[in-house]
C-alpha cells in the first residue's frame, strides 16, 4: 500500500498541508466544524518536533501565534465563524505588524452559534472586512481534497512572501467528507521559508523597511536585534508616528503589497470557458454541484461552463471580466445570500446578466437547485 495515498477527512487534508508546509507551532481552541484540525494536529505535530496549544479560547489562539510567528516559525490557527469573530482585532494587528500566519475557517451557518453541524459560506465578507479600518487581506478555498492540501501548502507561502496573515476559508462539507488524496513527495510543491534580514548585529536595524521588490526582512524575536513591534502606525524603526507622510505611507505599503500583486495571488479554474454561453462562478463545496451541472448537461449540447475560485481575496476582477465578457449568462453558486455575487456583478459589464443560485438554510446546495435556477433565466426546460 502507497503510505503517500490516504481516504481522510478534508480538515485532516488541511493538517496533511499545514506539516508539509513546514508548520512549527499550533494554538487553537476546538469548535465544530473545525475540531479535527486542532485534534490531529495535537499528536501529529510534537512527533514532528512542532509545538501545539490548547488555549482558552479564540482570542489568546491568535495572540499566541502572532507571537510564535516573531520568533520565526510557521504558524496556524482554526476555527468556525464564531471563533473567527473573536480574533478580528488581533487578526487586524497581523496585518498593521506584518506578521506572517494562516488562519483556517471552516465555516458553518450563522449568524451566532447558527448551526454548528451545518453548511455555509457566509463568511466571505467578514474575512475582507471582519477587522476595522483599510486594510488588504488574502483568503483562499478549495473545493476538494487534492486542492485543500495545496492550497494550504500556498497560505503559508503566501504569508512568507507577503508577510501578512492568510486566510484559509473552507466549509463544512469540504471539512468533513472524505475522499482520496495523494500526498506530494517533499520537494515536489516549492515551499518559501522566512526572510531573515542580513543586517548583522551592532548595526542599524530598519523593521520596517522593505526591499526593492517589496519582501520585508523579518529578525526573530530573542535573536540579535532588538525592536518594537505596534499595532499603531509606525515609522521604519516601528516607534509610533502620527506623522501624516508616515501614516499615508505606511497604508499604501499594506494594501499596494497585496493589491499590485493580484495576479500572482489569484488561484482559479477553469472548464469549458472557451464556448461557454452561461458562466457559473463557484467556490469551496459549492462548485462540486456546479461543475456536475456542467458537465451533466454539455453532452446535451447547452454550453455551460465553471470559473472556480479558489483566491476569494483579493478579488480577481479583471480575470472574471475577461472570462465572462462573451457569456450570455453569469450565474453564481454560492450558500450565503450573495456575498460573491456583489463582486462579480462590480467585476463584469453588465451586471443584470449577473443571477444567484443559493440556499441559506444550511443544505447542501445540490445540482437540482442550480438547475431549477438554470431552468428560469435560460429558459429552458430540464
Amino acid at each position: 500500500m502507497d503510505k503517500n495515498i490516504r481516504f481522510i477527512q478534508g480538515n485532516e487534508v488541511c493538517v496533511e498541508g499545514a506539516l508539509y508546509a513546514g508548520l512549527d507551532f499550533f494554538a487553537g481552541y476546538p469548535i465544530t466544524p473545525s475540531t479535527e484540525i486542532a485534534e490531529h494536529l495535537s499528536s501529529r505535530l510534537p512527533r514532528k518536533g512542532g509545538k501545539f496549544i490548547q488555549m482558552e479560547d479564540e482570542i489568546a489562539s491568535m495572540c499566541a501565534i502572532i507571537g510564535a510567528s516573531l520568533t520565526g516559525k510557521k504558524v496556524m490557527t482554526a476555527t468556525s465563524g464564531p471563533g473567527f469573530s473573536l480574533k478580528q482585532e488581533a487578526l487586524g494587528y497581523a496585518i498593521m505588524t506584518e506578521i506572517p500566519c494562516v488562519i483556517v475557517n471552516v465555516q458553518r451557518g450563522g449568524p451566532s452559534t447558527g448551526l454548528p453541524t451545518s453548511v455555509a459560506q457566509g463568511d466571505v465578507m467578514q474575512a475582507r472586512w471582519g477587522t476595522h479600518g483599510d486594510h488588504a487581506m488574502i483568503v483562499l478555498t478549495a473545493s476538494n481534497h487534492q486542492d485543500v492540501f495545496a492550497i494550504t501548502v500556498e497560505a503559508f507561502n503566501l504569508a512568507e512572501t507577503y508577510r501578512t496573515p492568510v486566510v484559509l476559508l473552507f466549509d463544512e462539507v469540504v471539512g468533513h467528507m472524505r475522499e482520496k488524496l495523494v500526498i506530494p513527495e517533499p520537494g515536489v510543491i516549492p515551499l518559501v521559508e522566512r526572510l531573515h534580514t542580513s543586517v548583522k548585529d551592532g548595526v542599524d536595524y530598519h523593521p520596517y523597511l522593505p526591499r526593492e521588490d517589496g519582501r520585508l526582512p523579518m529578525s526573530d524575536f530573542g535573536g540579535v536585534h532588538r525592536y518594537n513591534v505596534t499595532g499603531l502606525f509606525h515609522d521604519m524603526w516601528g516607534f509610533p508616528s502620527s506623522k501624516p507622510e508616515i501614516v499615508q505611507g505606511l497604508h499604501r505599503h499594506l494594501v499596494d503589497k497585496i493589491r499590485n500583486n493580484v495576479n500572482q495571488i489569484m488561484r482559479y479554474k477553469e472548464y469549458y470557458l472557451d464556448d461557454a454561453e452561461c458562466v457559473l462562478i463557484s467556490y469551496g463545496s459549492s462548485a462540486r454541484s456546479a461543475l456536475h451541472v456542467v458537465e451533466q448537461r454539455r453532452p446535451r449540447g447547452e454550453r455551460l461552463g465553471l470559473l472556480e475560485l479558489q483566491t476569494l481575496w483579493p478579488f480577481p476582477y479583471q480575470m472574471i471580466k475577461d472570462k465572462c465578457k462573451h457569456a450570455k449568462y453569469v450565474l453564481v453558486v454560492e450558500m450565503n445570500a450573495g456575498q460573491v455575487l456583489r463582486a462579480v456583478k462590480r467585476a463584469v459589464g453588465d451586471p443584470e446578466r449577473v443571477f444567484l443560485a443559493n440556499r441559506v438554510d444550511g443544505v447542501f446546495i445540490t445540482p437540482t437547485d442550480i438547475r431549477n435556477i438554470l431552468r428560469i433565466i435560460m429558459g429552458k426546460g430540464a
